[in-house]
């Protein structure tokens, strides 16, 4: 039998994905944000058990973030037969990825803010 070692969140760090999800990152996003800021790399196995996310809910967040250029990957053997494992890391220091949340939701306020400007405009 194999041992591994599985990381949970803390107190604290469900405290900061839940500020990352009031403004307006989605919950599975934040969550992996934060175990990957946390640990310097990690598989989807330790994202799955360590977060408590399904695999596919992990891929969704992964691959979102992959778009946005949060995150690397690389695949390694696995130590069974199947497929490489994949291993996550993020790509940028997590100041640069908040400030790229920061920039989105700035966007996205002013946004509503314009829609809410042309509401008050046909009043």
């Amino acid at each position: 039998m194999r041992e591994e070692v599985i990381q949970y969140f803390t107190e604290t760090e469900e405290e900061f994905a839940n500020l990352l999800i009031d403004i307006g990152l989605k919950k599975n996003v934040a969550k992996v944000l934060v175990f990957l800021v946390n640990t310097q790399e990690a598989t989807s196995w330790a994202l799955e058990r360590g977060i408590g996310l399904r695999q596919p809910e992990v891929s969704l967040a992964v691959k979102y973030m992959a778009e946005q250029g949060w995150i690397s990957r690389r695949d390694t053997p696995s130590v069974r037969k199947g497929r490489p494992n994949k291993i996550y890391a993020l790509a940028m220091p997590v100041k640069d990825i908040i400030a790229a949340i920061e920039k989105n939701t700035k966007n996205e306020v002013n946004k509503q803010l314009t829609l809410v400007k042309k509401i008050r405009d046909h009043i």
